[in-house]
């Protein structure tokens, strides 16, 4: 019989480049509890207590906040994010198309 141990991402997630394409893999995904359940991996392996230090925000307060199904504040959400030592960005989903090459192509 063999034994099975569980995933934990959190052993992982050592660098800010890391974390970074961590979140933005789990921003792709439609469900936003898949991001609240990634900032809570990446919570766990900063250490929950500095991470509470870090934001002013007491550690039950971040446990519940980072929990699937919770709906925490966009302050709140941005201030662990900046205090994990990442930023969030927009970027187009689709790319515009250009009018010049439009008419080119109907020439």
């Amino acid at each position: 019989m063999s034994k099975v141990t569980k995933f934990d991402a959190a052993e992982y997630l050592d660098s800010e480049e890391v974390i970074a394409e961590y979140l933005n893999a789990a921003l792709e995904d439609k469900d936003p509890n898949v991001f609240l359940a990634a900032v809570g991996d990446v919570a766990k392996a900063r250490g929950m207590a500095q991470l509470a230090r870090d934001t002013g925000l007491g550690r039950e307060s971040l446990y519940k906040a980072l929990t699937p199904g919770a709906k925490p504040r966009y302050d709140t959400v941005l201030k662990v994010i900046r205090a994990l030592g990442v930023g969030m960005h927009a970027s187009p989903i689709h790319q515009k198309s250009d009018p010049n090459k439009e008419l080119q192509r109907t020439r």
